[in-house]
């Protein structure tokens, strides 16, 4: 069964949100984290014409989602991802107790989006790359830091290096930094790539087949729109994991065994 709903990711830098009606999205937009108040109007905003439409809230940020959830308590009915909503994705980890919402959301709706072997890239304030094999359990994957904490912890930590805001730098300058700021952004890019590629190598070799490669967060399109490796750019798989989550828990029967989910 599908519903109409209001999904909310709460990120460490970013909340992104939007209205679903049904598999169809609108609306999807993005805020500060650290901006409850802005992210609710909006939220209030979207939902003018919607009412009774239920607000579901998935967070990696507890603080800025708890703050989040007291600003939209006029705005209708508030769950939580995980809590409320249990995320129907099977495991093959060690200790699933640390696995964040954002990570199990998107693979959930990539397998679901893809119905075989996946893996997702997710390009945000860190970096994860997460495999999903062709039953749908998540195997796991690897976590790196993303493109600005990598150009801020350069600053940080060296006495000359200026702090920077990554943007993708100009082909036409070719693949030699020809200044300071111009090699950290070269540099910081190529780590991620280089990360990225290695990382799907490793996990098909082990696999012994290429699975179907998804890449989402804030920083994807940026760092792989003419990559001929990731095979779709998702902007808000996150979100459709929400959607996936909540319409998993609607269809459930009374008795599952939620042993292995997420």
């Amino acid at each position: 069964m599908e519903q109409s709903l209001l999904a909310i990711a709460v990120g460490n830098t970013r909340t992104r949100f939007g209205l679903f009606e049904g598999k169809d999205l609108s609306g999807a937009s993005s805020l500060p984290s650290d901006q409850p108040g802005a992210i609710a109007k909006a939220v209030a905003d979207m939902l003018v014409n919607h009412a009774g439409v239920p607000i579901l809230i998935s967070s990696v940020n507890t603080p800025a989602s708890e703050a989040l959830r007291t600003a939209l308590e006029s705005a209708g009915d508030v769950y939580m991802v995980g809590s409320d909503i249990p995320i129907p994705l099977t495991h093959a980890l060690d200790d699933a107790s640390t696995l964040g919402q954002d990570r199990a959301l998107c693979a959930l709706a990539a397998y679901a989006r893809a119905q075989q072997a996946c893996v997702v890239v997710d390009v945000g304030t860190a970096v994860t790359v997460d495999f999903i094999d062709g039953e749908g359990i998540f195997q796991g994957g690897v976590i790196a830091p993303g493109l600005n904490m990598m150009l801020k912890s350069l600053h940080e930590h060296t006495a000359a290096l200026p702090l920077l805001e990554f943007a993708p730098p100009d082909p036409a300058r070719g693949v030699f930094g020809l200044d300071t700021r111009h090699a950290m952004i070269l540099g910081v890019q190529a780590a991620v790539r280089g990360l990225v590629r290695e990382a799907i190598e490793r996990y098909a070799q082990a696999y012994e087949a290429y699975p179907q490669i998804v890449a989402t967060g804030g920083d994807a399109a940026l760092l792989f729109e003419n990559d001929d490796l990731i095979e779709h750019i998702v902007p808000d798989l996150q979100l459709v994991g929400i959607l996936e989550a909540a319409n998993a828990e609607l269809d459930a029967e009374p008795g599952a065994d939620p042993d292995s989910r997420a």
